[in-house]
């Protein structure tokens, strides 16, 4: 997929784990970890915003396009 999700990224730039993310944005770690692992087909607008919010970054310094 075209798609990168660089979400490890952003958690190691904040010093945070998964699981404290997790409890920021109310979304469970499976989720987040399927998220990080770039095996997501959608992701909600509320729960990208969220993330950004936790993570003070901007939905392009997570989700980057790359063509295959």
């Amino acid at each position: 997929m075209p798609i990168v999700v660089n979400l490890d990224v952003m958690l190691a730039k904040q010093k945070m784990q998964l699981k404290e993310l997790s409890e920021i944005v109310g979304v469970s770690v499976v989720n987040l970890s399927i998220l990080k692992q770039s095996k997501v087909k959608a992701i909600r607008f509320s729960t990208l915003s969220a993330i950004c919010e936790a993570l003070d970054c901007q939905p392009g310094d997570i989700l980057e396009y790359v063509p295959e």
